[in-house]
């Protein structure tokens, strides 16, 4: 089965459920045994978590981390039935992330396959690799994902970690920082008949978001930035409909650029009048340096499966990636190329998760050489 009969197959699966998420998982897990690969489950918070390793048993080998995901955002019941227009593929999840991880498995299936029939023939036999496949990265408890668990406990350590995250097969060196705020906008209350005696509450929310998207800091900028971005996610307010609201509940989504100071931020958003911040969700950018020599070997491993690929660029995005890089290893973001993610259209390119499939094993077998070039620079800052 192929990357993508395999992403076809998953897509299947409504992984937006716990149901679903079992199900894809008990598949992932069998499809990897019957290619000779251990895997083994992990549960957490009544989901599956599905780890494999393959490669080097020396300690001190280079040790690199695959991590994909099988959840995704809800969608509609047709959406999980996969259809291809000529290079597209459609369906919910195929290009964030199904499809990079169909793909991803299928090099860690060639990986495995190659270091059993050549052993120390081939480079990758020096090479640790890990396969990490978790339920939970759209999960919006961010404070009980399994990655982190994951890193923290000490279940996955590595030098490097690639997240399948869809990029159009460029590699995310840097991602913007979250600053998730909840805020409440305060009013006067009075009769639906007669507004003019009251302060809508529910209509300074949106005056107070607006105000908030021409702050100074909506207009900074870095180098591989042109400037943050603000999403009014959530909005609730009102008791009855013949009354006028005197609260409003706003959720204010802002991802950072590296260099923004967040307290900032938060100085700029709190000086509003008749605003009252009730939580924040704060994560630092994630930033990887353009000269680690996991990243010049996974750029140079892309350029390897063809043109318009490769670059290192900035994800608007955040990803679990941020939890590798908070236990100090590096990790970027890299997947396939597509579009429409969390939306009806959404579509995978079929020749590009050829390509992303080879350039990961292109990459595995050029780490032991990248790594002794200069070990010691991995994880460095630009």
């Amino acid at each position: 089965m192929d990357e993508r009969l395999l992403t076809e197959r998953l897509v299947g699966y409504d992984t937006s459920k716990s149901a679903g998420l079992r199900a894809a998982g008990g598949f992932v897990k069998g499809w990897l045994e019957s290619h000779g690969i251990d895997a083994w489950e992990r549960d957490h918070d009544g989901l599956p978590v599905l780890l494999a390793q393959i490669g080097s048993d020396d300690p001190v080998a280079p040790t690199v981390i695959l991590h994909g995901h099988l959840d995704v955002v809800p969608a509609h019941d047709e959406q999980f039935t996969p259809t291809i227009d000529g290079d597209r593929l459609y369906g919910r999840g195929s290009y964030d992330m199904k499809g990079g991880l169909s793909a991803m498995l299928c090099a860690f299936r060639d990986a495995a396959r190659e270091i059993r029939e050549l052993g120390t023939e081939t480079p990758m036999s020096d090479v640790r690799v890990h396969l990490v496949v978790v339920p939970d990265e759209e999960s919006e408890q961010v404070d009980r994902r399994s990655t982190d668990a994951l890193v923290k406990d000490g279940t996955l350590r590595g030098d490097f970690a690639i997240t399948g995250e869809p990029t159009q097969l460029d590699v995310g060196v840097q991602a913007k920082g979250v600053l998730a705020m909840r805020l409440a906008v305060h009013g006067v209350s009075a009769h639906g008949s007669t507004p003019w005696l009251g302060d809508n509450a529910a209509l300074k929310a949106f005056d107070v978001f607006r105000r908030i998207e021409t702050l100074p800091f909506s207009r900074q900028s870095s180098d591989l930035y042109d400037r943050p971005s603000i999403n009014l996610a959530r909005i609730h307010g009102g008791d009855a409909f013949n009354m006028v609201p005197d609260r409003c509940e706003i959720t204010v989504d802002i991802r950072f650029v590296p260099g923004q100071d967040p307290k900032e931020i938060f100085r700029q958003i709190g000086a509003i009048p008749d605003v009252e911040v009730l939580t924040v969700l704060e994560r630092a950018p994630s930033i990887v340096s353009r000269r680690n020599p996991y990243v010049v070997a996974l750029r140079a491993a892309v350029a390897s499966t063809g043109e318009g690929a490769g670059m290192a660029v900035g994800r608007d995005g955040a990803s679990d990636a941020f939890a590798f890089l908070e236990a100090g290893i590096p990790a970027v973001e890299f997947g396939p190329s597509g579009n429409g993610h969390h939306g009806p259209e959404e579509w995978v390119s079929i020749d590009s998760l050829d390509r992303y499939r080879k350039a990961l094993v292109e990459f595995l077998r050029s780490v032991p050489d990248a790594v002794r070039v200069d070990r010691s620079a991995a994880g460095t800052a630009d």
